[in-house]
């Protein structure tokens, strides 16, 4: 009887341990079950994350065979831009925008100290229209006579200077054959300084404008502005008649700058190069002054120049103005066809 009570108890031992191994079991299916789930979860959730991306990379990915649009650029405005950087980073042109730019300030100060700020200073002789008489009374004058003093000499000098050492300053560097090699020919490199001499006669005039302008403002009254003509305009109106007559010199300046490109191109050294132009043009200001040869001094790139003074009148005459520019016209095309004949034959070895 014993025997059977142990064995009973051990066959309810062996229950109990069953049933413990069962409830085991079910815990491990449990923590399997909840670790599957949670596995898949993590699973999905990468999935999910990375499908998403997925849907964003395909919202933000341009259709294939799609095209792409590209700013729109002027041929040769490359070119046209690294000369310009090149022309006004030069010490030289900084120098002579300097020069330029004291003139008018010099000029504004000297009659200040004349006059006292009160009166007219008299104006003096030299066959160029009579502004500096009345810059006291209307600091807009300044402007006139600054542009007046600057025309004959100084701006076409400046222009001659940078004109002359256009294409003699790159073969004297040896940097000319460079510049040539494809797809800049020569035809296109000539018509890119070019461009650069005419915005630096832009520049060059505009330098004088500005600061006769501001100077005028600082050192003299302001107001209506009394024409030539002894009519009276408007300050906004006369404004606009010194900024018209800029453009005018501007465009003055541009024979200038076609007889220097020209000359360039006849010389490797751009220090002769500038010296002749500068001389021709000095000469040029000479021989147009002589009465003997009146016959040919209408035909003289300057003889129009002092022609702006016209637009200071009421109302405005442009036949001077226009004969003017259409002789700069004629000087551009004959000095711009020379230059081109020349440097397109030109042997450039360094």
């Amino acid at each position: 009887m014993a025997d059977a009570e142990r064995a009973g108890a051990e066959a309810g031992a062996g229950r109990g341990d069953a049933e413990s191994a069962a409830v085991g079991a079910g815990a491990g299916r449990g923590d399997g079950e909840r670790a599957g789930a949670e596995a898949g979860r993590g699973r999905a959730e990468p999935a999910a994350a990375e499908v998403g991306a997925g849907r964003g990379d395909v919202k933000r990915a341009e259709p294939a065979g799609a095209p792409r649009t590209r700013a729109f650029r002027l041929p040769g405005s490359g070119l046209l831009a690294s000369e310009l950087r090149t022309t006004f980073r030069r010490g030289r042109t900084l120098a002579l925008l300097g020069v330029l730019a004291a003139i008018p300030v010099l000029i504004g100060i000297a009659v200040r100290i004349e006059t006292g700020g009160g009166g007219g200073a008299d104006a003096h002789g030299g066959g160029g229209p009579a502004f500096a008489s009345q810059i006291t009374n209307n600091g807009l004058f300044l402007v006139f006579t600054a542009l007046a003093a600057t025309l004959p000499v100084f701006l076409p000098m400046a222009v001659g200077v940078v004109a002359g050492d256009a294409v003699a300053g790159e073969a004297s560097a040896g940097t000319l054959r460079y510049l040539l090699v494809a797809p800049a020919g020569r035809t296109r490199l000539l018509l890119t300084k070019y461009g650069a001499v005419a915005v630096f006669c832009a520049a060059a005039t505009g330098v004088v404008t500005l600061a006769a302008l501001l100077t005028g403002l600082a050192l003299f009254p302001v107001g209506d502005l009394t024409t030539i003509s002894g009519t009276r305009i408007g300050f906004g109106e006369g404004v606009g008649r010194a900024l018209l007559i800029a453009l005018v010199v501007a465009a003055s300046l541009l024979g200038v700058a076609a007889l220097g490109l020209f000359v360039s191109t006849l010389t490797n050294s751009g220090i002769a190069a500038m010296a002749t132009t500068v001389g021709l043009v000095i000469t040029v200001q000479i021989l147009d002054v002589i009465p003997q040869l009146s016959a040919l001094q209408p035909y003289f790139f300057s003889h129009h120049w002092l022609a702006f003074a016209d637009l200071v009148r009421d109302p405005l005459l442009w036949d001077d103005v226009v004969k003017n520019l259409g002789l700069q016209a004629v000087y551009v095309a004959l000095f711009g066809s020379l230059a081109w004949a020349r440097l397109g034959t030109k042997d450039i070895t360094t």
